[in-house]
C-alpha cells in the first residue's frame, strides 16, 4: 500500500490568520497520526507565513511517523534540516515569494548544486527526495545527484484528469518506469484528492509515498479530520 503523509500547512496557515494557537499545529499533527496517516509533511517557507521553523522543531520529537520536511535548499533551510533531522527531506525549487510549489527540478543545470546540498542530508541519516516533473531525462539524471528518491510534481496530471485520465496519467506512468529502472523510490505529491488519487495510485508502478496537503485538510473543512484521513488512505488501498 502506498503510504500517506499529510501535510498539515494549511492548518498553521489557519492559525496565522488569527494568531494564537488556535487550531493547535502540534495536536494536528499528532491527530493525523492517530487517525492513520502514515507520515506528517511541512513545508517551512521563509517569510514563516504557514508553518514556522519553531512548528517544525517542536513536531520532530513528538511524531512517530514518519518527518518529512520539504522546501527550497536554502541556508537557513538547511541548517533547520540538519538540527531536527527527519527521516526525509524533500528538495522543492520554490522561489522565496511562491505561493504554492510549482515547478520540478532541473536535475542537469542544477547537479553539482543538488549533489552539495544532498550529501550534507546524506552524512546524517536523512532521505533525501527532489521534487521532479514527469521528464525521463531529468529523473534519470536524478541518480547523479545521489538522492534516494523523487517526488513527482502531480498537478498537471491532476489539472487534465476530469478531461481524459488516461491521456493525464501516461507521462507520470513513463516517469515511474524511468524511477523504478534506475533506482530511485518514488513518491508523488500536488492537487491529488479524492477524486484522482485511486486512479493514480493503482497505476503507478513503485508508489511508495504520497504527499497529500491543500484537498485534504479542505475536505476535512466538511468531513471532518478523521472521516478525511481514513478516506484518503481507503483510495490508497
Amino acid at each position: 500500500m502506498t503510504r500517506l503523509s499529510v501535510n498539515i500547512n494549511k492548518i498553521a496557515t489557519l492559525r496565522n490568520a488569527r494568531g494564537g494557537n488556535i487550531p493547535d499545529v502540534l495536536k494536528a499533527a499528532l491527530d493525523c497520526e492517530r487517525f492513520g496517516a502514515q507520515g506528517i509533511t511541512v513545508h517551512p517557507r521563509p517569510d514563516e507565513r504557514h508553518i514556522r521553523y519553531q512548528d517544525v522543531r517542536d513536531i520532530r520529537p513528538v511524531v512517530s511517523t514518519e518527518f518529512n520536511i520539504e522546501g527550497y535548499p536554502s541556508t537557513e533551510f538547511i541548517n533547520l534540516v540538519l538540527e531536527v533531522k527527519p527521516a526525509q527531506v524533500t528538495l522543492v525549487p520554490d522561489p522565496p515569494n511562491a505561493i504554492t510549489s510549482n515547478a520540478g527540478w532541473d536535475t542537469i543545470t542544477n547537479k553539482i548544486f543538488l549533489s552539495d546540498v544532498i550529501k550534507k542530508f546524506k552524512d546524517k541519516g536523512i532521505r533525501t527526495s527532489i521534487f521532479i516533473g514527469a521528464d525521463s531525462k531529468m529523473i534519470e539524471n536524478a541518480v547523479e545527484t545521489e538522492a534516494d528518491r523523487v517526488e513527482l510534481y502531480t498537478e498537471a496530471y491532476a489539472t487534465n484528469y476530469p478531461a481524459d485520465k488516461e491521456k493525464a496519467i501516461a507521462p507520470f506512468i513513463e516517469a515511474a518506469k524511468v524511477a523504478n529502472m534506475v533506482g530511485l523510490g518514488l513518491n508523488a505529491g500536488h492537487d491529488l484528492d479524492l477524486n484522482n488519487l485511486k486512479y493514480f495510485a493503482q497505476n503507478i508502478p513503485g508508489l511508495l509515498e504520497v504527499s497529500i496537503g491543500h484537498a485534504l485538510i479542505s475536505d476535512a473543512l466538511y468531513l471532518g479530520l478523521e472521516n478525511t484521513v481514513q478516506l484518503y488512505l481507503r483510495e490508497l488501498k
